[in-house]
């Protein structure tokens, strides 16, 4: 029998109950042991569940337990969750999770302390939801230098911009929507900022450049300044709007942030929609990799706990923790160096004169007709030339300082065929 125990008995930890019953014979076929949950840990009893018997509220119940081996890690949030992961590798047992939050901010000092205590720490759930992605950009695709990374991590923002683009709804509506169907949170500015992406990048960009990426560092900007004049104008101009988390090489540094962009329909992350992710991996020698699935919810998350836990099953002390040491820190590329071509929507009080300080600063930018933005009549859209973002924002701030009457403006990055 392998003992197991699971830490937070919510969405993903009654999952993996459930997920561990439901294929407990198959997981036996392939690794030739019984797999058992011993305990749950929570503060709740759950008086109705068919694991009510297993809930415990102490703690010490699943760590002076010697017949559990692997600890699933559920709890979220990055205090109590630290506090008894760690406690567990004191304990010897070996840890699996989901904690993205915990993860990204502690992953060095976690797999250092795993190392020390001859255990495992993995968390091939903490990313993509029931994507494998963390285990092919460690183990697969070992033989490529990963160039670059282009994901849609967040499944809230982009069932959020397809409701938008499907039904011509506003930013709070298509909000209000996905909250109802537990879709965000009651307060969602992880999700809607970028924040969830951002940790999310910065995990698989230490996997992929085996230096530690701190998800505090990388910019973010989120989608709630998108308006349906905007993605009105992007299908006009055969894009589609996404929450990209984007991270590439920049000779000895990486460039690594999370933004919206206009994607090119030609590339495959353009029909990537509602609560699915999609991941583009560039290799050096294989070329695009897509990868695509469910980007949470109980059971695809559970999918790959429960991958983990076969994982250590089968290989054991044989399988090594990720190096990720926080002394070998990465080095990232200034954002303001950064080469895109961009989409900008400006309004003023005289559109004339807009487009005319619009031209002046950027001569050979693409204006585009009134109709297809939509908005107020003093408002003008343009598409750039690939510069810097540095180059962009000095030109742009020129052409608000010289409109006369200015009002907004909102700008976002385009990803075409080619990178730029």
């Amino acid at each position: 029998m392998y003992g197991i125990a699971v830490m937070g008995y919510g969405v993903v930890g009654s999952g993996v109950a459930e997920a561990l019953r439901t294929n407990s014979g198959h997981i036996l076929n392939r690794t030739g042991e019984q797999i058992t949950v011993l305990k749950i840990l929570d503060i709740y009893s759950y008086p109705d569940s068919p694991d009510a018997h297993l809930i415990t509220h102490d703690v010490n119940d699943i760590m002076r337990n010697d017949d559990i081996k692997i600890v699933v890690e559920t709890i979220g949030g990055v205090g109590v969750a630290h506090q008894f992961t760690k406690m567990a590798f004191e304990n010897g047992k070996h840890v699996v999770t989901s904690n993205k939050d915990l993860v990204a901010a502690y992953g060095p000092e976690l797999l250092r302390m795993a190392d020390e205590n001859n255990v495992l720490y993995l968390f091939e759930a903490s990313v993509g939801g029931g994507i494998p992605i963390i285990r092919p950009l460690e183990r697969c695709l070992i033989a490529n230098e990963i160039d670059e990374i282009v994901g849609i991590l967040n499944g809230t923002t982009n069932y959020m911009l397809t409701y938008m683009r499907e039904f011509g709804s506003d930013f709070g509506t298509a909000l209000k929507l996905a909250q109802e169907k537990g879709y965000a949170e009651k307060d969602p500015t992880s999700d809607v900022e970028g924040h969830d992406a951002r940790r999310k990048i910065a995990i698989l960009s230490s996997i992929a450049y085996g230096a530690f990426v701190d998800h505090e560092e990388l910019y973010s900007q989120g989608i709630s300044n998108i308006g349906l004049e905007d993605i009105y104008m992007a299908e006009e101009l055969g894009y589609v709007i996404k929450l990209i988390a984007r991270s590439k090489r920049v000779g000895d540094k990486a460039f690594c942030a999370v933004y919206p962009m206009m994607i090119d329909k030609r590339i495959m992350l353009s029909n990537v929609d509602w609560v699915y992710n999609g991941i583009l991996v560039k290799g050096n020698i294989v070329g695009d990799v897509m990868f695509y699935g469910r980007g949470a919810g109980k059971l695809p998350t559970a999918s790959a706990v429960v991958s983990d836990i076969v994982d250590i099953m089968e290989y054991g002390q044989t399988k090594k923790n990720y190096k990720w040491d926080r002394g070998n820190k990465l080095k990232l590329a200034d954002a303001a160096d950064e080469h895109n071509r961009f989409y900008a929507r400006v309004e003023a009080a005289d559109r004339n004169g807009l487009i005319d300080a619009i031209l002046r600063e950027f001569p050979d930018a693409s204006v585009l007709p009134a109709k297809a933005g939509g908005g107020s009549e003093g408002a003008a859209s343009f598409t750039t030339n690939a510069m810097k973002e540095r180059e962009f924002m000095q030109r742009l701030e020129s052409v608000k300082n010289s409109a006369e009457g200015y009002k907004a403006h909102n700008y976002i990055r385009i990803y075409s065929e080619g990178g730029d």
